[in-house]
């Protein structure tokens, strides 16, 4: 096997993402002992809304990565055979991430300082009219089983698509016209299985248990879809970042720049489609300026009689998530050069953080923004076990799946 068919991680490589680890786990003991060592409340409360940030928004992200492998299935899709490998490593990283993510989940959950989530705490919730009427929603077992089931549905899912993907390689599964007919039916089944429970999760109970929770008073019927579309964009962002990082050490042969040009696609039709549900979100709370539904906005930006030290915060990832996108990526020659997509891409990864940033920190520390270097650097630490988990995954397989039913149509994709 060539190495255009084969990625094998270099030294370089495996030392950049081993070094972000070191920062992630160097800047969350930084943390912890400058703000969650001490006993108080507040700076508890500060040093696991970073981890809670952190953790949620890199899950989400390589979760999407599925999401897409599996969306494309159930259309019949073919361009995205020709770097399939790329998505299903990225997507390889949900049990790792995951776990990581649940544990933090957890310890929030059934932690005795109830710092984040106030609706852990039982005497509080008897003393709140609103909390006690959503006992039957946020209550500590029903977030640990949903929590866990989510977890292990995405995981053996995820799993089971990209063994049915490798079986592709031995051949004999896609041999004749019957067994064709039989896997594509099979991926079908089980990519369709995974959007339901991607309906289920994301698109529903995931972010208002794990996110939207924090300010457990407050409520939007959007919040979920709003979630889905910032991570989305987000991880089409970082399949079009690895693609372009391989085309470039001479690996990928099958894609050209028409694939490249339809992930840029999606990348500015999803920024359009987020930003639509932030304007719909934004406008229809603030329109109707009932005090319940307006409190989470004014810790956010603030208005005449409060001020929000997360306005500045607020305004920029509102700039950089819808701004950039659509103006770089408006010609269509944008989206095919290498340069600009990685870019863009870039840029969307961290606006949308950002996002994540300012959907959980103003809920916990609504009257002061904490430094956001420590966080970054959590963050950082997160991005190093994608990379090493995604490299080591395209290590072991071929990255292109040319015994793929699908695989011409690949080959002649044009946009």
């Amino acid at each position: 096997m060539s190495t255009t068919e084969k990625f094998i991680p270099t030294k370089k490589y495996n030392t950049i993402a081993l070094a972000l680890m070191v920062v992630g786990v160097i800047a969350a003991i930084s943390l912890f002992v400058v703000t969650g060592g001490d006993g108080n409340h507040d700076n508890r409360a500060r040093f696991w809304a970073s981890l809670l940030q952190n953790s949620v928004y890199f899950l989400l992200v390589v979760n999407a990565a599925m999401f897409f492998m599996c969306a494309t299935t159930l259309a019949w899709g073919g361009f995205q055979i020709a770097f399939t490998r790329v998505t299903e490593a990225i997507a390889a990283c949900v049990p790792v991430v995951g776990f990581i993510t649940v544990v933090i989940l957890l310890a929030l959950c059934f932690g005795d300082h109830h710092t984040i989530y106030h609706w852990t705490d039982t005497e509080h919730v008897a003393h709140d009219a609103a909390l006690k009427h959503k006992s039957g929603f946020l209550n500590k077992g029903f977030f640990a089983v949903v929590t866990i089931l989510t977890y292990v549905l995405w995981s053996f899912l995820g799993w089971k698509m990209r063994q049915m993907s490798l079986q592709t390689d031995e051949g004999d599964v896609v041999s004749t016209l019957e067994k064709r007919k039989k896997f594509i039916w099979n991926n079908t089944v089980i990519a369709a299985l995974f959007i339901v429970v991607f309906a289920l999760t994301v698109a529903s109970s995931i972010p208002w248990l794990w996110i939207m929770s924090i300010d457990a008073h407050w409520y939007s019927t959007m919040f979920s879809w709003y979630n889905f579309a910032s991570t989305f964009v987000a991880g089409l962002s970082l399949i079009a970042l690895y693609v372009v990082f391989l085309k470039n050490n001479g690996a990928l042969p099958l894609v050209n720049k028409e694939h490249l040009h339809d992930l840029g696609k999606f990348i500015f039709a999803f920024s359009i489609f987020w930003t639509y549900l932030w304007f719909a979100q934004f406008m229809l709370i603030w329109y109707s300026n009932q005090p319940e539904e307006t409190i989470y906005f004014i810790n956010r930006i603030g208005n005449d009689y409060h001020f929000s030290p997360y306005a500045g915060v607020f305004w920029i990832m509102l700039t950089i998530n819808f701004v950039a996108p659509i103006l770089i990526f408006m010609s269509r020659d944008s989206k095919r050069n290498y340069t600009t997509v990685t870019v863009v891409s870039v840029i969307v990864l961290f606006g949308h953080w950002l996002d994540y940033y300012q959907m959980v920190f103003p809920g916990v520390s609504p009257d002061k923004m904490p430094m956001m270097l420590f966080d970054m650097g959590v963050g950082l630490g997160f991005v190093g076990i994608i990379m090493y988990v995604t490299g080591r995954t395209l290590s072991k397989y071929p990255l292109t799946a040319r015994n793929h039913p699908f695989i011409k149509e690949a080959v002649i994709h044009h946009t």
